[in-house]
């Protein structure tokens, strides 16, 4: 970018707060000061406002109010680059795993009679509503994948994607495998990198927080071939693979052939 100040915005949906807690807790922050201006960031900067222009957008969480759908949009607007943040706002969240109910319901179980000056909708991710240009994974993302976006863009480049799974670190660290060893319902194989395999590491199994890979190669057929296998129905599969992306399209297309074979 420019030879000057680039201004950011990091705006909150629906969501736990967690990534911007992440990142508004990194001494690196300030490593900011000289090179950005943050125009909104309610955590860091009471000052804030939504209004502003802004060279790079962070937006965390779900879009789950109207409210919210005219708030990304008008973000969009006002910025050059809009970056997804954390697994509310690239897939929804895990407040979109019951989305094949209905909202009534749904929201009657976790408020009961409660009311809210905002008007509810399903939980769903960002992207469905504006065009985003990068997306940072997890529930948090990592803090290294925060900087080196940040990093690429404050040089006037461009960060790379992540294209391959959770089993590509969990191989290079060497761990036994908790799906073939364990029999555990492990989503390593279809859930993007970048997390250094931690709960793996662990043998805990992984339960795709950061979620589905893209470029079409996350085959949840396959992998709930082996769940099958191994004796898991199919609504425990899907249960189990919804967490972290209830709104990807080819799901549950994808786990129902499985269990169509041979019928």
């Amino acid at each position: 970018m420019e030879n000057r100040k680039i201004k950011i915005g990091f705006y909150a949906l629906t969501s736990c707060y967690g990534c911007q807690l992440q990142f508004a807790m990194m001494d690196e922050i300030l490593q900011l000061i000289n090179k950005a201006k943050i125009e909104c960031w309610y955590m860091l900067n009471r000052d804030s406002s939504e209004e502003r222009e802004v060279d790079i957008a962070f937006i965390e969480g779900s879009v789950s109010t109207e409210e919210e759908v005219e708030l990304v949009k008008k973000i969009r607007e006002k910025a050059k680059i809009v970056v997804a943040v954390g697994s509310c706002a690239v897939h929804g969240g895990v407040q979109s795993w019951g989305k094949e109910k209905e909202l009534e319901q749904l929201w009657k179980t976790v408020y009961g009679d409660g009311k809210v000056k905002f008007e509810p909708k399903m939980a769903e991710p960002v992207e469905k509503f504006i065009k985003v240009d990068y997306k940072l994974y997890g529930c948090p993302p990592e803090k290294r994948d925060f900087l080196y976006a940040l990093g690429t863009f404050l040089v006037g480049s461009w960060p790379e994607d992540i294209d391959y799974p959770v089993c590509v670190e969990c191989r290079l660290r060497g761990n036994s495998c908790i799906l073939i060893e364990k029999g555990e319902p492990c989503l390593g194989p279809v859930t993007v990198a970048g997390c250094d395999a931690r709960c793996p590491a662990y043998s805990i199994a992984c339960i795709g927080c950061r979620g589905a890979v893209g470029y079409d190669v996350a085959w949840f057929d396959s992998l709930a071939r082996e769940f099958k296998k191994k004796g898991f129905t199919k609504e425990e599969i899907l249960d189990r693979m919804r967490i972290f992306n209830a709104h990807n399209p080819k799901l549950e297309e994808m786990v129902n052939k499985i269990f169509e074979e041979g019928e």
